[in-house]
């Protein structure tokens, strides 16, 4: 009986070192998220603080060397300044142009990526599997060999300074075909096969059967094309010259370059928010698609 009491005590002091020690683990993790979390949202909310501090308050912090994480006053007029006409760079100019190249892309970028994923996973034609290589193989050549060839095909075609040069260059990209040709695959051949017997041809089954499976996947590509247009900025500085042709990042570039706002932090910190927050909602409200694209495309062992 003893003995029985000996192993029931040994138990329950194993079961309080396992809770203890599963407490403290916690803890540890949570504690290190913390501090991982700190640092991530920080710059953030300096971001929108100092965009909120008037020119006022900007001068009197650094007369007296002093950082206030909470300003005294807020004010709206850097936003404003950003926008208005007495700023020396036109944003609203520079939205106008993001949001029609960002839907011109993935507009186009959607087509070629989805015929092209399609033909990979389910057409037979002779050299597909070396097609497919070859254009694997480009994606290990460096991004700034590309951006050389590419500023000199746009030279050639006389294309600098307009739309078709911000456009057409990132119209095609080899990872989305792979991407999304991973998603197809994973779709059994029974129902293409089952849809050929019904009389579909090879469109209607992409578009009646494989898009509303994969969409996740699809949604996943033109969210990353959208972010890539809003996040471009030496592609457009290398061939746009004239201002009404700049995108977003070009124009925050500008204002930090800007000798007369060469001291106001302020109003840099505001441009910065008008430009990232668009990018962080948009991410936000979709990221679950995303999750989902990127599970549902894993490659097939």
């Amino acid at each position: 009986m003893a003995f029985d009491r000996d192993i029931y005590f040994a138990d329950q002091k194993a079961m309080q070192r396992y809770k203890v020690t599963k407490f403290f683990s916690t803890i540890l993790l949570y504690g290190f998220l913390t501090i991982l979390a700190l640092f991530i949202l920080i710059p953030f909310y300096w971001m929108i603080v100092t965009s909120l501090k008037s020119n006022a308050t900007v001068e009197m912090e650094r007369i007296t060397g002093t950082l206030g994480f909470f300003p005294s006053e807020i004010t709206f007029a850097n936003f404003i300044l950003v926008f208005g006409r007495t700023a020396q760079v036109n944003f609203g100019r520079y939205y106008l142009n993001t949001i029609f190249v960002a839907l011109a892309t993935t507009t186009i970028s959607l087509v070629t990526t989805v015929l092209a994923a399609f033909a990979f996973a389910r057409l037979n034609f002779k050299g597909k599997e070396v097609l497919f290589t070859i254009l694997l193989a480009t994606m290990m050549i460096p991004g700034e060999m590309m951006v050389i060839t590419n500023y000199q095909t746009i030279s050639v075609l006389q294309w600098r300074d307009t739309f078709m040069a911000l456009i057409l260059p990132f119209s095609v990209s080899v990872f989305y075909m792979f991407y999304l040709r991973q998603t197809f695959q994973q779709i059994p051949n029974e129902l293409y096969l089952a849809a050929k017997v019904d009389g579909y041809g090879d469109f209607a089954y992409l578009w009646k059967v494989m898009i509303p499976i994969a969409l996740p996947s699809i949604v996943t590509v033109i969210i990353l094309e959208i972010m890539g247009t809003w996040n471009a900025y030496i592609w457009p500085a290398l061939v746009t010259e004239s201002d009404s042709m700049q995108l977003v990042a070009n124009g925050l570039m500008s204002i930090f370059q800007s000798q007369e706002y060469s001291q106001w932090n302020n109003i840099k910190l505001a441009a910065s928010v008008v430009v990232t927050t668009p990018l962080l909602i948009f991410f936000l409200v979709f990221k679950k698609y995303i999750m989902k694209g990127v599970s549902r495309s894993g490659i097939k062992g």
